[in-house]
Order: C-alpha cells, then structure tokens, then sequence
C-alpha cells in the first residue's frame, strides 16, 4: 500500500531528507520519498499504519500535514 502526503514547510533537501529518515523509521515502511519541491511525501507499507501516525510523524519533523491519500 502507498499513501501520498501533501506537506508544506519544507524548504531544502535537508527537510526533506530529514523527514524521509523519520517515515522510513515507522514500523511497517518499507520505504519512503519526500520531495521538497513538490511538498510531497511517498511512503510505501507492509500493512497499514494510521493517517494519524504518519500526520504526527511529519509534525515532529516541524512540517504541515495538509492532505494524505492512499494510492
């Protein structure tokens, strides 16, 4: 399962590789993609993991969460 995510507040390759490190760390990612020119973020699961998860996730990494699809 993919989930795309919409996220605002990244400004350089740093953001989006800090936010990459964070969602490859959650259980159940196989891998994960942010791209700070896009605003976006891939994540690629095993299973399911919760949108609430995945929101808190890139909070911490100091971005906004503004929409979240499963692709």
């Amino acid at each position: 399962m993919k989930k795309m995510m919409k996220v605002e507040g990244m400004h350089c390759a740093g953001c989006s590789g800090r936010l990459t490190r964070l969602l490859e760390a959650l259980p159940g990612v196989e891998s994960a993609a942010a791209d700070h020119a896009a605003g976006t973020a891939e994540v690629t699961l095993q299973g399911d993991l919760p949108d609430d998860t995945l929101k808190a996730t890139v909070e911490k990494a100091g971005f906004t969460l503004t929409d979240i699809r499963t692709a």
